[in-house]
């Protein structure tokens, strides 16, 4: 098995571990990337196992290595019951989401994805996504960019940035944006806390590729086709993620969070952790970009 990996795949033991039940049937990895957790899962799980990889960056299908038990697709995961119908797949033992950014998209100045390199504000994951953040930051009302840094950045300064990006107009490099967010913010701020635009990168990046929508619809998609004992492992980087994967998960455990329902909703899956997984110490000194993960996981019982 060949392939040159361009995303340093995380908490890679722990996801073989929790997959390593799985004695055969077809894993999703519904965010392929660099392919490293498929490769893992490829070469140390039984022979009768196979993975359907799927990523809606083209160029992550491009670069990835050939395999008799590999099936690739390029889709997005909010698509996942299509792409899975389409595969002729009624049931799947397994369905692996690594969510977030691939360091590979991070590190490509000309996608648009940071804060630290020049580049055009594109912030794409796939052609499928509808808006550029260029097309986001230049044409958006100042009362939607508010929306969108606060509730999907957790930025506090949202209201004043989004006056700023406005005010600022043509917004068209990364390095301009992030200028622009930084004189925003009030300067006893900017001296702690990280780089200062790096909530609104996360919130721009989030309402391009429609993040939290496809993580919804894919892990409803990805939950409803397990088969009993199959299993979901999702691994998550900042709190919006980890609380959608977190209130699913309980859903189908029957702990809804909120008032008590008359009727108890039944349970479907068992969790395969008491809370969530976090990288070691030395996993993190290795791969910084693990500091944030949180790994949750549930078998299929019903």
């Amino acid at each position: 098995m060949s392939g040159r990996p361009f995303h340093v795949p995380v908490m890679l033991e722990e996801v073989v571990s929790l997959f390593a039940p799985i004695q055969d049937g077809v894993i999703v990895d519904a965010t392929l990337g660099g392919g490293g957790h498929t490769k893992a899962l490829l070469t140390r799980l039984d022979n009768s196992v196979s993975v359907l990889g799927i990523d809606r960056d083209p160029s992550a299908i491009d670069r990835m290595f050939a395999h008799e038990r590999l099936q690739l697709a390029v889709a997005n995961f909010g698509h996942l019951d299509r792409v899975l119908a389409s595969q002729g797949l009624d049931e799947i033992a397994g369905v692996l989401l690594d969510l977030g950014v691939s360091s590979h998209q991070l590190d490509k100045a000309e996608r648009g994805f940071s804060y630290r390199h020049e580049g055009p504000l594109d912030m794409r994951m796939g052609p499928d996504a509808a808006r550029t953040a260029h097309e986001i930051l230049n044409e958006a009302p100042p009362t939607e960019l508010a929306r969108i840094i606060r509730t999907l950045g957790e930025e506090r300064f949202a209201r004043r940035i989004a006056g700023s990006i406005v005010e600022h107009r043509p917004i068209e490099t990364t390095a301009r944006l992030a200028e622009v967010v930084r004189q925003a913010i009030p300067a006893a701020t900017r001296r702690s806390g990280g780089h200062p635009a790096r909530r609104t990168f996360q919130a721009v990046r989030m309402a391009v590729n429609e993040e939290l929508t496809n993580l919804s619809a894919g892990l409803d998609s990805g939950l409803d086709a397990l088969r009993p004992g199959g299993r979901c492992v999702a691994i998550s980087y900042h709190s919006l993620e980890d609380r959608i994967v977190k209130r699913r998960f309980r859903r189908g455990e029957g702990r809804a969070p909120g008032p008590v329902l008359p009727v108890p909703p039944p349970v479907e899956l068992a969790a395969l952790a008491r809370k969530a997984i976090r990288p070691g110490e030395e996993e993190v000194l290795r791969n910084p970009r693990a500091r944030s993960a949180r790994l949750r996981a549930v078998e299929k019982v019903a």
